[in-house]
């Protein structure tokens, strides 16, 4: 904005002015992405959907939250944020517009016309039938009401996603070709919404497997180790590592599970200090834990998970088992050949 954009709006300005007005319209531009995001935040959270966070970046907002139970709950959430922005749009280009014809403010009418057309073109492109985009969770809302099934809507609006990935990178590509730097945004943008999609189109395919499952029928054995133990006795306790998992859970002097352990952050501990610092002071706590009970819905409790796996499985408060990416991704893949092979 200081160098390029309001230079050519409104010429003949000094550079400490034209950086402060480009200051402020970045600003403007932070305050309606977040407006944005809070806008599917407050929807979701009426309706009785669990909002996790928002985070806003140099590509956009991104807010992770629950999957809506229904379609209509998915269309109200995923359409808001574009509307959000559009109404934001018209009020800045009319405030913009009123600046100058009335006040005969140039530099400020500059900086709220530049929000306003920014907020338009966010909205418009966010209507794209493209996930992660919101245009394709609206996608994903109207196939699932059309045909019933949410993973198949998910799989639709994710393939679009790629693909309109594929097209913004490649368009990128071509822009820094021709000499254009601008392309370059096009490239991040179109990977991240690539990479995005593709993630969502394999989790739509393992919900669909593990359709129906049990926690009790996806859990391991998990070997657990007191949490009073220094973290030179874990690391000497030879069933910690023959776990062969990244993560050890842990119980109290009762037995009850009281956290989860990376190992990683056990061997960070420097060596001079892991005879006094103890196992539950480097856990992540049981209450911050993903937790389920054998007769729970796998599906259901992936879908309530802030963070992939592991989950705890707890019968009465003790510890029955555990439930890790690599189990999820064995148990999908049986059941998928099963299914292959049923249908053949």
């Amino acid at each position: 904005m200081a160098r390029q954009t309001l230079p050519a709006w409104v010429p003949g300005r000094s550079a400490a002015t034209y950086g402060f007005a480009g200051l402020v319209g970045a600003l403007l531009l932070t305050v309606s992405l977040l407006l944005h995001e809070t806008a599917h935040a407050v929807t979701a959270r009426r309706a009785g959907i669990r909002v996790d966070d928002m985070t806003v970046f140099a590509l956009g907002g991104v807010t992770r939250m629950g999957r809506p139970p229904s379609p209509r709950l998915q269309f109200a959430v995923a359409g808001i944020g574009p509307l959000t922005s559009l109404v934001l749009g018209g009020l800045s280009l009319a405030a913009g517009l009123g600046a100058l014809h009335t006040v005969h403010w140039a530099m400020p009418s500059a900086v709220l016309l530049w929000t306003g057309w920014t907020n338009l073109l966010l909205g418009v492109f966010n209507l794209l039938p493209a996930a992660p985009l919101d245009g394709g969770r609206l996608l994903q809302a109207a196939v699932w009401w059309r045909r019933g099934d949410r993973e198949r809507a998910e799989r639709v609006a994710s393939r679009a996603g790629q693909a309109v990935g594929l097209l913004l990178s490649s368009a990128g590509w071509v822009e820094l070709l021709y000499g254009n730097g601008a392309g370059i945004w096009f490239v991040l943008i179109g990977l991240f919404m690539w990479s995005s999609a593709t993630a969502e189109v394999r989790r739509a395919a393992l919900v669909a497997a593990l359709r129906g499952v049990r926690i009790g029928q996806a859990m391991i054995p998990a070997t657990a180790a007191p949490d009073w133990l220094t973290a030179d006795r874990l690391l000497a306790d030879p069933a910690a590592r023959a776990a062969h998992q990244p993560v050890v859970p842990l119980v109290d002097v009762d037995g009850r599970a009281s956290g989860l352990l990376d190992l990683r952050r056990l061997m960070a501990v420097p060596p001079a200090r892991r005879g006094e610092v103890r196992a539950r002071e480097l856990a992540t706590p049981l209450s911050r834990c993903l937790t389920a009970a054998p007769q729970d819905d796998l599906v259901e409790v992936l879908d309530r998970a802030t963070a992939p796996p592991p989950v705890l499985v707890l019968d009465d408060g003790r510890l029955a088992g555990i439930v890790t990416v690599d189990v999820l991704d064995r148990l999908a893949r049986r059941r998928l050949a099963a299914a292959g092979t049923t249908s053949r």
